[in-house]
């Protein structure tokens, strides 16, 4: 398989051409390949009969078979339904592989290899396909091999305990971090094998683990215990190592402070009418700050409590002090920037979250919304160079299912 030809100056995205075979499920690899088609690659979700845990994780629902959880990782995709358990579903992936660019699974290690796809069968047979694994602790190793979900590995990984406040228990982040991280460091390991790609003409196996990103999400918390063996503990909204960094009370809700340097604490003690602070010995630099924190709190808290957070934050942002309102997520999703940048999209009946990477000459852009279960199964076997007659035994033989509405759904398939 040859490398891609470079796309066109006018074709949709930076990844236009590119083809995307998605066998993941969940979120790491459904986000990773979300954002690849939002760039323009041609993106191809193969689900199973029962389809990916996700569809159910609700409600909200939005359809009888799609969750809103499902929705916002799933869109501008391509889909079929292919029993891998069968030897002509196996067959239906073989023919997937070989007109791919890129592979995405997350299955459990050895999965393929039991469905005769080990790792050297797939470089022999499709040496420039870039086979993106993703797993939870890896495939080798004390826990090679063993399951992991985002919540699983802030435990095991450390970052729960740095999560939740001084007195309390460790907490799970309130977002699947974990995940969602991992899915974008795969789209940029399936980024840096392409551009290597294009020297060597081989792909590569890009390995990403949940556990890899855990860890890498440690900073400050990592630094700080190589450096001095000293385990951090939890503080809250507060920062291990930065003060004023943390939530206050206002007059109508919380509002977050970030005084990174001393330049930023002088306009916030000018700015709540004590200017003096920034030349109290107590407080005159950061590490003065971080030791006597407990006094610096209290005198921030008390001026703060009586301000409104709207003015607060307009009056800090003015003088260069990181400040904000703590929104909840509504207040955030309809916030004026957040809609300015176009991070929340309406199109089609499909609502969800905008294009986080912005290229100036090739933007991305949401595709269209997710697809039911099977409804490109014909197209994206007859693009894949199947006859009707062996579409036709394959749907006969439960090989592959598709949709009674298949073929005016391929009419508008995305990126294809």
């Amino acid at each position: 398989m040859a490398a891609p030809e470079p796309a066109a100056e006018t074709a949709h995205g930076a990844l236009a051409g590119l083809k995307v075979l998605d066998l993941s499920r969940v979120l790491a690899g459904p986000l990773c390949t979300q954002m690849l088609a939002d760039h323009g690659a041609t993106v191809v979700k193969v689900e199973s009969p029962s389809g990916d845990d996700t569809r159910r994780w609700g409600p909200p629902f939005l359809t009888d078979d799609t969750s809103a959880y499902y929705a916002n990782v799933n869109r501008g995709k391509q889909n079929i339904v292919v029993d891998l358990a069968t030897d002509r579903g196996r067959a239906v992936l073989a023919a997937l592989m070989s007109d791919a660019d890129v592979l995405v699974e997350n299955f459990k290690a050895g999965t393929l290899a039991a469905w005769g796809y080990p790792d050297e069968v797939i470089r022999e047979r499709w040496p420039a396909l870039i086979h993106c694994r993703i797993t939870g602790f890896g495939t080798e190793g004390p826990l090679g091999g063993l399951p992991g979900y985002d919540a699983v590995l802030q435990a095991y990984g450390g970052l729960m305990s740095v999560n939740g406040e001084r007195e309390g228990p460790p907490l799970r982040i309130g977002v699947p971090v974990v995940d969602q991280v991992t899915g974008i460091l795969a789209f940029s390991g399936i980024l840096l094998a392409l551009h290597e790609r294009q020297r060597s003409g081989r792909g590569q196996l890009v390995d990403s683990t949940l556990l890899d990103t855990v860890v890498s999400l440690l900073h400050p918390h990592s630094a700080s215990w190589l450096a001095d063996g000293r385990v951090p503990t939890r503080t809250g909204s507060a920062h291990p190592t930065i003060a004023p960094y943390e939530n206050f009370a206002t007059r109508d809700g919380l509002f977050f402070i970030g005084a990174g340097n001393d330049r930023q604490f002088a306009s916030l003690a000018a700015v709540l009418g004590e200017p003096s602070l920034a030349a109290d010995p107590r407080f005159a630099t950061n590490p003065d700050r971080v030791r006597n924190v407990a006094e610096l709190r209290a005198i921030l808290a008390e001026r703060i409590a009586v301000r409104h957070r709207a003015e607060l934050s307009e009056q800090l942002l003015a003088r260069g002090v990181p400040a904000s309102p703590v929104h909840d997520i509504a207040e955030a999703l309809t916030a004026p920037q957040v809609r300015h940048r176009e991070l929340v999209v309406e199109q089609d009946g499909y609502r969800g979250i905008g294009v986080p990477v912005k290229l100036s000459r090739t933007p991305g852009r949401p595709a269209a919304p997710p697809s039911p279960p099977g409804a490109d199964t014909r197209a994206v076997l007859a693009a894949a160079g199947w006859t009707a007659e062996e579409i036709a035994e394959a749907l006969e033989g439960g090989a592959v299912t598709a949709r009674d509405d298949d073929a005016s759904h391929a009419a508008r398939t995305p990126n294809s």
